[in-house]
């Protein structure tokens, strides 16, 4: 699913916000907002910016993490792309 980077959550829609918020940070990434081992916005940012719970901001995170666009390092943020090789 093509999904604008700019586009903004139908919360009448039939897809589920967190899924349409996982799209959106997808087409951001593949435009180069954020770069491989780069961080995103973080959490509180992304709730602010479009106007979301922060449970669903983290299910559409742990949706990204699931299809390794991205991975997460407990209180320092969510990075673009694998985490570094271990060693």
């Amino acid at each position: 699913m093509a999904t604008d980077p700019n586009a903004e959550i139908d919360h009448e829609g039939p897809v589920t916000p967190y899924r349409q918020l996982a799209e959106i940070l997808k087409a951001r990434i593949a435009r180069g907002d954020w770069t491989a081992g780069r961080p995103i916005a973080s959490e509180n940012r992304l709730v602010q910016e479009y106007g979301l719970a922060r449970s669903t901001v983290r299910r559409a995170i742990a949706v990204l993490a699931e299809e390794r666009v991205v991975w997460t390092v407990q209180g320092r943020g969510t990075y673009v792309g694998q985490p570094p090789a271990e060693g």
